[in-house]
């Protein structure tokens, strides 16, 4: 391997480190408060998994305080998604590649058989390219497939900066306040044809839309 190599190996792995670490710090400094997180405790206390699902532009804030709960995730292929994979294994997600691009149905099909097998699953609705904030199917076809229930939350920050990408993606900034809403769960019934799973994705989308609207207001 040449010096040049080696140099670039060594600042890919220091940016790497530094990024999972410097996330943890900020995401420790957030103050943050819970609407109907019975929810949650309740399926914990029962070892019951689920389907979470929460707007792309606002995932950082529920990876992380998820991080312990024995969730899957579904990633896409590209280098964005490399970098997502790696900050998630740090969390001690089981990672799945894959997006409604690249790999859906074997990626979808992976999380249907985690999920019968324990896994709680998180999942980006309106990832990874768009629309924002249009709920896609994975969700509630995983939920159905799978006979858990889905989970919607809401995140609000008071202070944060977004990015200029297609999901206006959301940083806090240190010691912000933040708020989370949970949905009540949301049971997908497995024997329900496409037009009414149709209807349910829909549901679900307003829900989280409302959901989201609710936990911006500080």
């Amino acid at each position: 391997m040449n010096t040049k190599q080696v140099k670039q190996d060594t600042l890919r792995f220091l940016g790497n480190y530094l990024l999972k670490h410097s996330l943890d710090a900020l995401c420790k400094t957030l103050r943050v408060s819970y609407k109907n997180k019975k929810v949650i405790d309740d399926f914990r206390k029962q070892k019951q998994n689920y389907v979470l699902a929460f707007w792309h532009g606002t995932m950082l804030l529920p990876w992380f305080l998820h991080k312990d709960d024995g969730f899957a995730a579904l990633t896409s292929k590209s280098k964005d998604g490399d970098l997502l994979a790696k900050q998630l294994k740090h969390w001690k997600y089981k990672v799945v590649r894959g997006s409604s691009s690249k790999g859906g149905d074997v990626a979808l099909g992976i999380m249907v058989d985690l999920a019968k097998n324990g896994y709680s699953i998180a999942i980006t609705p309106d990832g990874p390219k768009g629309p924002e904030h249009k709920f896609k199917a994975g969700a509630v076809i995983t939920a159905k497939k799978s006979h858990v229930p889905v989970v919607l939350i809401g995140i609000g920050i008071k202070s944060k900066k977004k990015l200029k990408s297609w999901d206006k993606f959301q940083i806090p900034n240190p010691f912000s306040k933040v708020k989370i809403i949970y949905s009540e769960p949301i049971y997908v019934d497995a024997s329900l044809n496409y037009d009414d799973t149709s209807k349910i994705i829909l549901q679900c989308e307003q829900e989280l839309n409302e959901l989201q609207k609710e936990a911006e207001k500080f």
